[in-house]
Order: structure tokens, then sequence, then C-alpha cells
């Protein structure tokens, strides 16, 4: 992947209810504070010790979210289960907050990793570590059924001047723009459910986001009269734009985040990642390449 651009789809913020959930069990009410800040010294062994650990979730399907029954479950809340199972962490206490607010807080002590399949950026990188990348991901647009008007990229919007719906705060408007759609032609809005009432309501012809978002988003609309065209790496200054989402630390918590790494890589290789993240629309497909690293990430 020599000479693409590295980063990440920018996830949308949605504000979410703030509270403290048993990963795995039904809502908790504990104090935000992290396992650090209630023990002192090292992160990773204060966890070990008292066999939990805290960590914020922003609400955000599938990466992460709390269910009807009161449970955190997506992708990452369950990778970071096993993970931490591996290096001696047993059980997980999990704390909703919007999505903007989960570096802060992290850093703010309130607990001590991010698990809700955050990009990996620069910038992000200068607030916080990030694990090594958990998956990669695929752009894609959420279509009416038989995609009538042929949509596969970014430039194929701007050239038959078609409305596109994206997400406020994601890079789908900045890929939008850079392949000539005009900004009058580019809608934002809050949520998944606002991009697919806009296809299905014919505001606009087409939704893009990721195409792990976007599937999961039909799967749990199936009377809706829509597709998901085949996932592609949008192209700016003319490289493709590889997206990878992993988990964070604080700066400070380095033998957890070596740990970490370490058991998380073993995941990868040995088919467990796969069999946790397929529930929630992931495949072997979405395992991260070989060169795909945080360091090159991060120097984006």
């Amino acid at each position: 992947m020599t000479g693409q651009t590295w980063s990440r789809r920018e996830f949308f913020r949605r504000s979410a209810v703030a509270g403290a959930v048993v990963l795995g069990g039904p809502a908790l009410i504990s104090a935000c504070t992290s396992t650090s800040q209630s023990g002192g010294g090292d992160t990773l062994a204060n966890a070990r010790s008292a066999g939990t650990i805290k960590i914020g979730i922003a609400g955000e399907e599938p990466y992460g979210f709390t269910d009807t029954s009161g449970k955190v479950t997506g992708e990452a809340p369950e990778v970071a289960r096993a993970v931490l199972k591996a290096i001696g962490i047993a059980d997980v206490n999990a704390q909703q907050v919007s999505f903007d607010q989960l570096i802060p807080a992290l850093n703010a002590n309130q607990y001590d990793m991010v698990c809700a399949g955050m990009n990996i950026t620069a910038a992000r990188c200068q607030q916080a570590t990030f694990s090594i990348p958990d998956y990669s991901a695929k752009t894609a647009f959420l279509v009416p059924k038989g995609n009538p008007q042929g949509i596969a990229t970014f430039q194929d919007i701007a050239s038959k001047n078609l409305q596109l719906a994206v997400l406020s705060a994601a890079v789908e408007q900045g890929y939008a723009k850079d392949a000539g759609v005009p900004d009058s032609n580019v809608a934002a809005f809050p949520d998944q459910n606002a991009l697919l009432q806009a296809v299905t309501a014919g505001r606009a012809a087409a939704a893009a986001l990721t195409d792990i978002s976007l599937k999961w988003l039909a799967s749990k609309n199936p009377q809706a009269d829509v597709e998901v065209t085949p996932g592609f790496d949008p192209v700016q200054n003319g490289q493709p734009v590889v997206s990878a989402g992993g988990f964070v630390f604080r700066k400070a918590d380095t033998t957890l985040v070596d740990a970490f790494n370490g058991a998380l890589g073993t995941l990868h290789q040995n088919g467990q990642w796969v069999q946790i993240a397929e529930p929630f629309g992931f495949t072997k497909d979405n395992l991260p390449a070989a060169d795909l690293t945080t360091q090159k990430l991060c120097a984006a």
C-alpha cells in the first residue's frame, strides 16, 4: 500500500446518554473514575488486580453501543472483551459519552481506554495512543434498490449532478468535494437513520459512509427498498485513502498498550477476531493488511 494516503473516516458525532454499564450484563451505577485513578500507579497492574477496567463508548452501531437490554456490545467492545480477558482482565465497565468527548474523557481519567472503532488520524495521535489497527473499512453508498443511477464512486455523483447525503463531521463530504461534487449537492445529516430516510424519500440519490455501517443499517431496515454498493477506497490528492480504526489509550499507559497489542494481534492471526466481529457485519476482508500500521496512519 505504498504511496497511499492513510486515514480513517471521521465518525459522525451523535449525542449519547452517559452511563456506566457492564459489558455482557445489565446497567450498573459506578463512579466515573478510571482503574488507574482508583488504585494509583500502573493501569494494567491495577486492572488485573481489580479484575475489571473502565472503557468509553459512543453509542454508534455497529462499532460500540448499548442495546435495548442495557448490554454494551458492538465490534469494539466485544473484541476488547476477548483481548482483555487474554491479558488477565476479566470484566469491563463501560461509560457512554458523545463521540467528540471520548478522548477528552479518557485523558480526564473517566475511563482507561476507548472502544468505539475510532479512526486513527494524525490529529488524534497527538492527543492519545492508538492500538495497532483493529480493522480496515471501505467506503460505499446506500442507494435505492437496483442502483438506478449506476453510482459507484464520488466521481459518478459529480458527473451526474446528483444529490448526496453524508453524516455531519464525516470525511465523506471532503471526498465528495475533492471529486468535484458541488457543496450545494451535499446535505449533512445527524445520524444513520436520517441518511436512510433521505435516500428512501428521494431527497438524495445516495448516502456515503463506510460499507460496514451501511450494510448494518440496511440489515436493520429490511423493509427499506435500498442496497449497498461495493466498497471502494476514495481518492484524495490522487492517492487512495485507506481507512482503519483502533482502540485508544492515554499516552502514559504503555504497558497496557503493549499487552493489548500483543493479544489483539493474536486474535487477528488465529481467526478469533473474525468470529467475534462477524455478527456486526465485519468479515475477514476487514482484517488490516500487514503493512497498515498505526505509525503510518499517525504520520499521515
